[in-house]
This record gives structure tokens, C-alpha cells and sequence, in this order.
């Protein structure tokens, strides 16, 4: 699982990219399930969207994926529109959106509330800002009962991203992502806050080894955290275990 940070207007983004094919079928259930929103990318061009879509294609498998392991919130991306015959084609841009609708509604995501942004990620078109390229795209809305959201771009669909709420009076849970071994420092186990509070000095166990130890330091964004809170994706140095 490879994982990447960046920052918006609003939101210290993570983002979690799991293999999509079947042989890495165990990274991407471990992956998913600890997001907040899924962003679905979908490829426009003639033939691979008709794939992803068909009866055992990606499109589908990752889509009910996420919805099954509780990923509630979902973002759209028809990517390759650089691609369509003719390029940028707002019919196909259409037809893509009705069909993913139709499907995801069958999951179980509500698709007023999913946010179709048409992008290249190649060219860049309505990645970070509007695309001269698609004059037709009036841009995105989407509805829930917190309230409307729209923009032009999936850098502001990522800003429209509701945060959960964050147990943090309840006791520390921490599904490990990865375990690294750093010379000079130790063991640093990866991964995020599910409920509880982490912070220095914490006592942990580890389960099912049942191994109970202390807790030196935690890092976020390679900086030093006094508390890590629920959602925060952390890297904590533990003393003597190996």
C-alpha cells in the first residue's frame, strides 16, 4: 500500500493507493477500510470504461468494496477524458455518470450526493482548477442532509468531504498498517487512530502477540505530535520491542 500526503484549503489529505488487482486483494481491504472517501477513478476511453464496468470489472469490484467496508463517502473521477472520441466528449462524460449512478445507487451510495468530475490527470483538466478544455461542464453539486456543496474541480470535491465524527473518549484502537525498522530508533509501527487518544508515554499492548510497552514518540507529516487523535494516520516509536 502506498500512501501520499498533500494539503488543500481545508484538509491534510492522505491518500491511500491499493493495488487494484486481484493478487493484492488483502492490501486493498486493508487500505480501504481505513478512509474516509473513496475517490473512484474511472477511465473515459472508448472500451475502458465498458471493462471497469462489466460484470467482474474493476469499477464494480471497487466500488462495492468500498461501500462494504463502511466507506460512506464517495467521489467520482472520469478520468481520460483527453482520450474520448471526440476528445472531451460531454455525451460520454453523460453516459459514464448515468451508468455509474445507476450502479452505485444499487450498492448503496446515494448519487446526489457523489460529486462526477470530468479530469484528465495526464493533462491536468479540473484536477486543481476548471479546464478550458470542457466549456460544457457546468460543474459539480452534490446534496446531503449537512447541507449542499458544488464546485468545478476534484480539489474542491475533496474540500467537500464531510469529516467523521472522532471517538476520542474512548479507549485507544490503532489498526497497524506497516511496521518499520529504523536503525537508530527502533520498531515504528504505521497506521491511523481509530478511537482514544495516542500520544508519548501512552502504555500499549499489541494484539494477539499480548506484548505491552511504552510509548517514546509519535510523528505525523514526519513532525512531532503531543496527541494523535482519531483519523490521524501516525508513525509511533515503541522501546524495546523488535
Amino acid at each position: 500500500i502506498a500512501s501520499w500526503k498533500f494539503e488543500t484549503a481545508k484538509y491534510y489529505v492522505t491518500i491511500i493507493d491499493a493495488p487494484g488487482h486481484r493478487d493484492f486483494i488483502k492490501n486493498m481491504i486493508t487500505g480501504t477500510s481505513q478512509a474516509d472517501c473513496a475517490v473512484l477513478i474511472v477511465a473515459a476511453g472508448t472500451g475502458e470504461f465498458e471493462a471497469g464496468i462489466s460484470k467482474n470489472g474493476q469499477t464494480r469490484e471497487h466500488a462495492l468494496l468500498a461501500f462494504t467496508l463502511g466507506v460512506k463517502q464517495l467521489i467520482v473521477g472520469v478520468n481520460k477524458m483527453d482520450s474520448t472520441e471526440p476528445p472531451y466528449s460531454e455525451p460520454r462524460f453523460e453516459e459514464i455518470k448515468k451508468e455509474v449512478s445507476s450502479y452505485i445507487k444499487k450498492i448503496g451510495y446515494n448519487p446526489a450526493a457523489v460529486a462526477f468530475v470530468p479530469i484528465s490527470g495526464w493533462h491536468g483538466d479540473n484536477m486543481l482548477e476548471p479546464s478550458t478544455k470542457m466549456p460544457w461542464f457546468k460543474g459539480w453539486q452534490v446534496e446531503r442532509k449537512e447541507g449542499k456543496a458544488e464546485g468545478k474541480c476534484l480539489i474542491e470535491a475533496l474540500d467537500a468531504i464531510l469529516p467523521p465524527a472522532r471517538p476520542t473518549d474512548k479507549p485507544l484502537r490503532l489498526p497497524l498498517q506497516d511496521v518499520y525498522k529504523i536503525g537508530g530508533i527502533g520498531t515504528v509501527p504505521v497506521g491511523r487512530v481509530e478511537t482514544g487518544i495516542l500520544k508519548p508515554g501512552t502504555i500499549v499492548v499489541f494484539a494477539p502477540a499480548n506484548i505491552t510497552t511504552e510509548v517514546k514518540s509519535v510523528e505525523m507529516h514526519h513532525e512531532a505530535l503531543q496527541e494523535a487523535v482519531p483519523g490521524d494516520n501516525v508513525g509511533f516509536n515503541v522501546k524495546n520491542v523488535s
